[in-house]
């Protein structure tokens, strides 16, 4: 158990881990002598833990380019479309950023309507950038083409892998479970930590969302709420920086629902089971806030989260022997989904190539290290994820974390269309119908899940 501020401390970490964004001091180009109106914009949703970190990050970025003065401006949203809606409102005022840091789930949004493509950049600075791509997975970068086109270069980035609580573990009197272990384990797990804990216990926790909810269970069974297939193009970036890899297209297509077919309904089956059972969490009975207290404090056996826990929890003091992280089970496949961010810019900016400028230094070695010297989500970057989490901060197995991306490589983003916050809430909106009204409420649940996934792929 933990102490009352302790406890505090974990659910204001837990906010973090939900995604809200807290308020934190801006570094504007004010703040430097002689900086004014026509500074270099970039907007983030970012936390008050983040501000040190961008500081740095400028400040090594005016070294550099002392001639772009540089205003970072923090917008607070209760998640990303939240974000993603006031920097529609910026762009409809005139005033939009130049820069603007985008997840996944804004990726094709801004692709398809606000973002200026970096092919032409990239090209011209081949062979200046090309050391970036020889350290980062084609697989990230892959999730930030669209028809054909590169938008974003990936910096930050997470994997839903699952975190296990090695006390609850070991009281139930087992192992670590094999990197290639089934569904059939996982129950075999959560069944024998629910036999052997005191008190109130789930064995699994998790959320209703988009990332981390559904779609882990989805992806492992080779299915999803939308079919997936890829753009045509991209040869040109595939060919000049991994040439050595098959070239994968020009970016993901999502452009149907496919929430009735046979595997989907599968993975619901079993998430619909795990509650039946009380093996894990009715995802309507609280949300990601009160998580990682819940966690901390051994009320919880495993739940899926990224590297983002790492860092947190080191903070709060609770050990790095205490839990340690493995990948999601196996089913058809074991395949993980993930989410990535990166900057676009904005094609409203008047300063292009100074946007280019800030995003080529960000993603370059000192860059990187500057904005993300903790272990508070991957790194894009192999070398700085490794330098982040071989520290002693990380679990035992913090390799975990990027060898997703290499063991297992059909591993892809969470599904994210233009439409996505259309998407996203026709899904969470049918998850708890579909798994808490017995098994033959499952294929119920989904048939009108369908239905809202066609009208919210209809949007624009």
């Amino acid at each position: 158990m933990v102490d009352i501020s302790r406890r505090a401390m974990l659910g204001l970490i837990g906010l973090g881990v939900a995604g809200t964004a807290l308020s934190w001091p801006r570094l504007t180009g004010g703040d430097i002598p002689g900086r004014g109106d026509e500074a270099l914009t970039v907007a983030l949703l970012g936390t008050a833990q983040d501000a040190a970190a961008r500081a740095s990050l400028v400040e090594g970025f005016q070294r550099k380019h002392p001639d772009i003065p540089v205003r970072i401006v923090a917008i607070q949203g209760q998640d990303w479309s939240n974000y993603f809606a006031k920097i529609l409102t910026m762009v409809a005022a005139g005033t939009a950023p130049d820069v603007v840091t985008v997840a996944t789930e804004g990726t094709q949004l801004f692709a398809s309507r606000m973002a200026h493509p970096l092919d032409d950049y990239v090209r011209r600075d081949a062979a200046e950038i090309q050391d970036f791509f020889d350290d980062v997975s084609p697989t990230l970068v892959e999730a930030m083409m669209y028809q054909g086109s590169l938008f974003q270069l990936p910096l930050g980035w997470n994997a839903a892998n699952v975190y296990y609580n090695t006390e609850a573990l070991n009281r139930a009197g087992l192992d670590r479970p094999r990197d290639n272990w089934t569904v059939d384990d996982f129950f075999s797990v959560a069944r024998a930590m629910q036999s052997a804990a005191p008190g109130n216990f789930v064995p699994y926790f998790w959320n209703n969302r988009l990332w981390g909810g559904v779609v882990p269970w989805l992806y492992i069974n080779e299915t999803s709420i939308l079919t997936e297939e890829k753009a045509s193009g991209g040869d040109w970036f595939w060919n000049r920086f991994y040439p050595n890899e098959t070239p994968r297209g020009g970016g993901y297509l999502w452009e149907n629902a496919d929430a009735l077919n046979e595997r989907t309904i599968e993975s619901f089956s079993v998430l619909e089971t795990m509650v039946r059972e009380g093996i894990a969490a009715n995802p309507a009975q609280g949300g990601g806030n009160e998580l990682v207290a819940l966690f901390s404090t051994g009320a919880v056996g495993m739940t899926p989260a990224g590297g983002y826990w790492v860092q947190g929890l080191h903070d709060a003091g609770f050990r790095n022997d205490e839990y340690d992280v493995t990948y999601f089970p196996k089913m058809r496949g074991q395949r993980h989904q993930f989410g990535v961010d990166g900057y676009a810019i904005m094609e409203t900016s008047q300063r292009k190539d100074e946007a280019w400028e800030w995003i080529k230094y960000s993603a370059s070695l000192e860059g990187m290290r500057f904005a993300r010297p903790k272990p508070d989500s991957n790194a894009a970057r192999r070398s700085v994820n490794d330098e982040r989490y071989s520290a002693g901060i990380g679990p035992a197995h913090w390799n975990v974390f990027y060898d997703t991306l290499d063991n297992f490589p059909d591993t892809g983003p969470i599904p994210a269309p233009p439409q996505q916050a259309a998407v996203e809430s026709a899904l969470i909106k049918n998850v708890v119908g579909a798994i808490t009204n017995g098994p033959d409420g499952v294929k119920r649940g989904l048939e009108t899940m369908q239905r809202d996934l066609e009208l919210a792929l209809k949007g624009r």
